[in-house]
């Protein structure tokens, strides 16, 4: 059943900006299939809508998803975009479609490269500023205040308006912060995965956004207990593990992702999970 009004997970701060506390990841929107199971631009900007009059008031996306074109369905869908909308966008990544084989595209930080990136998100949003730019990912190659100071830059010239980081360690965090002031970081964690657990405890004790990356877990027996405690709730597993996250932390902002508005509908929803102490409690139980 989809739930009405205002969600009662609240809001979470994003610079000096508040947004709802689960946002919707944006990654897959431009590979939606219509019900003939083609791809279809319209299943994507139905996605972003549906989102919006959810409710939903952050949407994150990249310049690599779909190369591009998630920005465009993003704009597409909605601009003019509605009051108190914050978008979020990233670079930091070689923009080109993973050759065979390859995980993961490299690391480009130069400071050219993004602030090349950022002119070109400004047209694909169809903005004068980003909300929110994100670097992706540090670049091995470059030292990270280069990277950060391209951003600081663009901020300064009035393109971007807040910052983020991405796939960091608290290290990095906390060079970050002599540099610039970072309202963000997204790294991946869930119930069953903490390894950035002392990063978003740091974002806590800094008043920092957490946004964490795949926020499903993936392992079978913590599933299987997110399935023990959905039975209680009326719920999913997915479900269970989304209000686990929301729980977690009052700078958590999950953003999970979707090509199906029926699933869209259940992460909303899982606003309304209220777990037990126990429950929280074994969801997130010997996690390594």
């Amino acid at each position: 059943m989809t739930m009405a009004g205002s969600s009662p997970a609240g809001t979470t701060a994003l610079g000096d900006r508040s947004v709802q506390r689960l946002g919707f990841g944006a990654m897959r929107i431009s590979v939606a299939r219509n019900a003939a199971g083609v791809r279809d631009p319209a299943m994507g900007r139905a996605l972003v809508r549906h989102a919006v009059d959810r409710g939903v008031t952050f949407l994150d996306t990249a310049n690599i998803y779909g190369l591009g074109r998630s920005e465009e369905l993003i704009a597409e869908a909605l601009h003019p975009y509605p009051a108190g909308l914050v978008i979020g966008t990233k670079s930091g990544y070689e923009v080109r479609r993973l050759a065979p084989g390859e995980r993961r595209l490299p690391a480009r930080g130069r400071p050219e490269h993004l602030k090349d990136e950022c002119d070109k998100s400004l047209r694909r949003l169809r903005v004068g500023q980003l909300d929110l730019y994100q670097l992706h990912t540090p670049d091995p190659a470059v030292p990270y205040a280069e990277s950060l100071g391209a951003l600081q830059e663009l901020q300064q010239q009035g393109k971007i308006r807040d910052i983020g980081i991405s796939n960091v360690t608290t290290g990095q965090l906390a060079e970050a912060l002599t540099i610039c002031r970072v309202v963000s970081v997204q790294n991946r964690y869930n119930a069953g995965d903490r390894e950035s657990e002392p990063l978003l405890e740091m974002c806590e004790r800094h008043g920092i956004a957490f946004l964490p990356w795949q926020p499903l877990v993936r392992d079978e027996a913590r599933l299987r207990v997110a399935g023990e405690i959905a039975l209680a709730h009326q719920a999913t597993p997915q479900q269970v593990v989304l209000a686990w996250l929301l729980r977690r932390s009052p700078v958590m902002l999950p953003i999970p992702g979707t090509t199906s508005l029926t699933h869209l509908d259940a992460n909303i929803d899982a606003a309304w999970i209220e777990l037990a102490d126990d429950e929280f409690t074994r969801l997130g139980a010997d996690a390594s």
